[in-house]
């Protein structure tokens, strides 16, 4: 149950690192000062010169100098300017479109992208930018300009920009256009066959379609050209939801090594050691990970069911208590260690954390069991006997219950609820449990009316 609960959680954070990693390339990334000309492809806005300088329009290029100096409110009034005088200057509105977005302001720079399109259609880079900046809008028109993007000439750097168009128009192209998306992440990479970031975007689309051996070849495609590319963890996950551990583990140790101050990396390979069962191994790299990122509150809750697992009652115990500190209301965590207690033979512990857990958390079937054992061992037998009532409800009795429940009958002197409840024990065990089958057959001589 522990071990599972481990692999929910891997997989789940390394979902999420794959979709921030989608995120991070997606055309909703934020704007970039960088010149699209010598920049490596992505789907980021850029900024770039489209035309020579106008000497006509000296505010033009005193607005791109402060564009290269980022300092896009000064230059903004002065783009206005220009395209008030000349509202078919088309580098103007390009400029416009790049520091309204860089300002924070989508829709205007939407605006200014589309005024620059219609001024000049054939420029590669302002369709481009307006596709990118409509996709973040999740506007259909995007496709349309990204489109137009793949078949004009980026102004230096053909190639690399023209696998930009074709990678945006990919992601653009995913939720309605799946097959076309593929073969738009196809034509990026025959664009650029040594990157490795067509790959990469195809690998996740084929995973979110869930066609794994197709996203796997992808992946390992993007790891032949860079060992160090995001399809490692791509790997990974594919892996974790086959379940299968030792290639992931072997995977992960890549990314520790590559990643040895990340106590997410530790994390995940932790957590696929413990479903291989490799506790101690698993426990080594939580406590890494612990070490990295002490207030993370799930790394340590898996270390303490580590412990547990483990059977280190004591460590598990401390771990327990340190999280209740910040969480004095989880009634799972009560009940967690108050298991911890039991199994150190500290009863009275165990059964005010089992009473505290249950009062949280009323429906733990299993807490009233172990609520019982706990309160036999402190001699509570009407608690004993109570608790066990309360497990009835929702789980069916077993051998261990019965034997409780006589023996509590027992000690109060109830004989023949305690000799009904010795029988239904000895009819369940089935040899299982010879030293109490053996106290239950002599107890039943001793409390039964001779014949």
């Amino acid at each position: 149950m522990v071990a599972n609960r481990l692999v929910a959680a891997a997989l789940l954070t390394l979902a999420t690192t794959i979709a921030a990693g989608q995120t991070a390339q997606s055309p909703s990334s934020e704007p970039s000062q960088q010149d699209s000309s010598s920049s490596k492809p992505g789907h980021k806005i850029h900024h770039t010169r489209v035309a020579e300088e106008d000497p006509t329009a000296p505010e033009l290029t005193q607005a791109e100098n402060f564009i290269q100096k980022r300092n896009y409110s000064a230059a903004e009034p002065l783009l206005h300017k220009v395209v008030e005088a000349d509202p078919s200057n088309y580098e103007a509105w390009f400029d416009l479109g790049f520091t309204a977005n860089a300002l924070g302001k989508l829709d205007d720079s939407i605006a200014a992208y589309r005024k620059s399109v219609a001024a000049k259609p054939d420029v590669f880079e302002s369709n481009l930018n307006l596709g990118l900046q409509l996709a973040k809008k999740h506007d259909p028109d995007a496709e349309q300009f990204l489109r137009a993007a793949t078949v004009l000439k980026p102004t230096s750097h053909v190639q690399e920009g023209q696998e930009r168009a074709w990678l945006s128009l990919g992601h653009v192209l995913e939720n309605d256009k799946p097959d076309e998306a593929i073969t738009a992440y196809h034509q990026a990479s025959a664009l650029q066959p040594k990157d490795p970031e067509p790959h990469l975007a195809a690998g996740q689309f084929f995973e979110k379609q869930k066609k794994f051996a197709d996203a796997e070849g992808e992946y390992k495609a993007a790891l032949d050209l860079d060992p160090n590319s995001d399809a490692l963890t791509g790997l990974v996950n594919l892996y974790m939801q086959g379940r299968k551990f030792p290639q992931a583990a072997e995977l992960l140790r890549k990314l520790v090594e590559m990643h040895p101050d990340q106590a997410a990396v530790h994390t995940e390979l932790g957590r696929v050691l413990a479903a291989e069962s490799k506790t101690d191994d698993a426990i080594a790299e939580l406590q890494t990970a612990a070490k990295l990122a002490p207030n993370d509150l799930s790394v340590q809750r898996d270390l303490a069911d580590l412990y547990t697992l483990a059977g280190k009652h004591d460590q598990a115990e401390a771990a327990y208590r340190a999280l209740l500190a910040s969480r004095p209301n989880d009634g799972d965590l009560h009940d967690q260690l108050g298991k911890s207690l039991l199994r150190q033979k500290k009863f009275t512990d165990a059964q005010q954390e089992f009473l505290i857990a249950l009062k949280l958390k009323p429906d733990m079937g299993e807490a009233y069991g172990d609520l019982a054992f706990a309160a036999s061992e402190n001699k509570d037998y009407p608690l004993t006997l109570k608790a066990l009532d309360f497990r009835k409800k929702y789980l069916p009795d077993n051998a261990n219950v019965y034997f409780l429940r006589a023996s509590a009958f027992d000690h109060l002197r109830d004989l023949k609820q305690a000799a009904v409840n010795y029988h239904l024990f000895l009819q369940t065990a089935n040899g299982k449990y010879p030293d109490q089958e053996w106290q239950a057959k002599h107890r039943l001589i001793a409390i039964e009316p001779k014949k």
